[in-house]
């Protein structure tokens, strides 16, 4: 495994209406921690349900998991209480970035945050241009990724939907969505 200091970190930015962003996050956790690097995932929007990815990461001892969010905002009661909960845990994440303890962080649904505006996608973009260690992969995940965020990213890949179960009925599956 490449040295921190020989690695050339890159952002990534999962977005789009489709199935699969934070799944394929969570595979390049998975990835990452085989390779045994230090790996942080913070969610901004799930609250406190468990999940299949959460319980799977309690089996390493390099996967550091938060999911910090109040839940599913887009049937927020409470507006000023979800901005002031995406800008703690934006604080949050930006304190274990620049920790120097992670070779990989995964801000998995925080495009959802700068979609609704909570936090300004420039705000993003400058933190992962200015501030970012060099070395560190980045990973940000959510529809309606702020097009500074998407311009400052390395890659970026847009899920489309096709087709969904949910659309015939089909509610959540666990081990699928969960």
């Amino acid at each position: 495994m490449k040295t921190k200091h020989r690695r050339h970190g890159v952002v990534l930015v999962h977005t789009g209406e489709g199935k699969g962003k934070s799944s394929s996050a969570f595979g390049m956790v998975f990835r990452a921690a085989g390779w045994g690097m230090r790996v942080c995932v913070i969610q901004y929007i799930k609250g406190q349900w468990q999940t299949g990815e959460q319980k799977a990461a309690e089996r390493f001892d390099n996967i550091e998991w938060h999911a910090l969010g109040d839940g599913f905002t887009w049937d927020t009661k409470n507006p000023e209480q979800d901005i002031k909960t995406s800008r703690e845990i934006w604080e949050f994440s930006k304190q274990k970035i620049l920790s120097g303890e992670f070779d990989l962080v995964v801000l998995d649904e925080i495009n959802y945050c700068c979609g609704y505006g909570w936090i300004g996608g420039q705000e993003i973009a400058d933190f992962m241009q200015n501030d970012k260690p060099a070395w560190l992969h980045l990973v940000l995940t959510g529809r309606n990724a702020a097009p500074e965020v998407i311009a400052a990213a390395n890659t970026v890949t847009e899920m489309t939907r096709i087709k969904h179960a949910f659309e015939t009925g089909i509610k959540a599956e666990q081990g699928v969505e969960f």
